[in-house]
């Protein structure tokens, strides 16, 4: 019914990317649908594997809509020097295939510009093995953006540079500051000695089985959506209901323990040659060049969606109230809304897909500003997942400028 196909690209024609598409399987009948694509963005550390859920979540949300003419394709990608996307011979930093290579914010930017315009709204070739998740025709030659963390961050700057790429955008409590830009170095490897070694104890800190544990603690309100207590992939996460007996498609428990956590998928991310020089240039590297990240959002012309987790102990609703207000004074009359889930953490994505697909099908399927502007986002205001209830509440324009003082202050501390 649905399938989610693994792909390489070469970014640059040097580095291969991995990358990932799902869709709903397809059939002759299929060939006359419009095709919408939706690029989902992870937050630091983590794989497209950290997009399975909600994924799955979209395709079942889709079929209950029974939208006839749109076929939804959504892809998911590893940023170089993340998940399964590496340099072809990585050296500690040494290798030829690393020479000034820097992981950095405009470096992520250029590759996720490159892989929307060469893969994503490309049309297929003959020879191109991905006109098995392709249609005849993309609406609008253009793809909707939805970033988590430091992959709101990206998706932000990226509208900003390229709007012309870009349907409509939306932001998971996104992260509105990257990059320490520490002196001594650019951040081009081979790094120099002491950034080499700062970077080396560094990562082997943050790698750590424990560290991995307590971030993930203080990241998600529900310990069972990482723990492994339940399935996590784009087959399901325990039993995927039938939509006779739940009619959102969620993901139903389907017994304890048989989960691999996710501890463990991002700790195998960092197993590899190239971490350690990565971390390195990482910690050295600067902000996006040439705009702030609230500089950006304040121009980006396209509808941005704000959908956060209203636990999140980083990018707290006060951070999701300041970008609100921000959005809501330009000029140009696109649409802006901001949604929160209650009992969800710092990666909605991850621990309330059902909830997040509830919420954003309706958006991406609205057809313009006017309608994105009164389409309901919380129609279910509760929703439920195998690891608890969601209370999903929108947040009005008005209770975003009433913001206190206090919370002024704190979220002016992040960016």
């Amino acid at each position: 019914q649905y399938q989610l196909e693994q792909k390489t690209w070469m970014f640059q024609d040097k580095y291969p990317i991995a990358y990932e598409v799902a869709s709903a399987a397809t059939t002759d009948s299929d060939k006359d649908e419009i095709a919408v694509p939706i690029l989902l963005l992870n937050g630091f550390g983590v794989g497209s594997f950290h997009q399975h859920r909600l994924m799955r979540q979209l395709l079942i949300e889709q079929q209950n809509q029974q939208q006839s003419n749109k076929r939804y394709v959504i892809y998911g990608i590893d940023y170089l020097g993340q998940g399964k996307s590496w340099p072809a011979d990585p050296q500690d930093g040494n290798s030829a295939d690393e020479y000034q290579l820097g992981y950095s914010a405009d470096m992520w930017l250029d590759q996720l510009a490159s892989f929307v315009q060469e893969i994503v709204i490309s049309p297929p070739t003959d020879n191109d093995d991905s006109t098995t998740t392709t249609v005849n025709s993309i609406i609008n030659n253009k793809v909707h953006l939805v970033g988590n963390s430091v992959g709101g961050y990206l998706a932000t700057i990226l509208t900003h540079k390229h709007p012309q790429l870009i349907s409509s955008l939306t932001l998971l409590n996104a992260t509105p500051v990257w990059g320490l830009n520490l002196p001594g170095w650019d951040g081009k490897l081979p790094a120099p000695a002491v950034p080499k070694a700062i970077g080396r104890q560094m990562f082997n800190l943050i790698r750590n089985e424990d560290v991995i544990r307590q971030y993930l603690e203080a990241a998600y309100v529900r310990g069972e959506a990482f723990d492994g207590s339940f399935e996590d992939g784009f087959d399901g996460w325990g039993c995927i209901a039938s939509n006779a007996d739940n009619e959102n498609g969620a993901a139903t428990a389907g017994g304890g323990g048989r989960g691999e956590p996710l501890g463990t998928k991002i700790r195998a991310c960092t197993e590899g040659n190239g971490g350690h020089a990565a971390f390195a240039s990482i910690l050295w590297s600067a902000p996006a060049s040439g705009i702030s990240f609230y500089e950006a959002l304040q121009q980006v012309p396209v509808d941005v969606l704000l959908l956060f987790g209203g636990d999140d102990p980083w990018c707290t609703e006060a951070v999701g109230k300041r970008m609100h207000v921000t959005l809501a004074s330009r000029r140009d009359g696109e649409a802006c809304r901001f949604v929160t889930l209650k009992n969800v953490g710092h990666c909605p994505n991850h621990e309330a897909p059902t909830a997040v697909a509830q919420v954003l099908m309706p958006w991406l399927d609205a057809d313009d500003s006017e309608e994105r502007r009164v389409v309901p986002l919380d129609s279910l205001s509760q929703i439920h997942e195998p690891w608890g209830d969601v209370v999903i509440r929108e947040v009005s324009i008005e209770e975003s400028e009433s913001l206190g003082l206090v919370d002024r202050v704190v979220s002016s501390m992040v960016g």
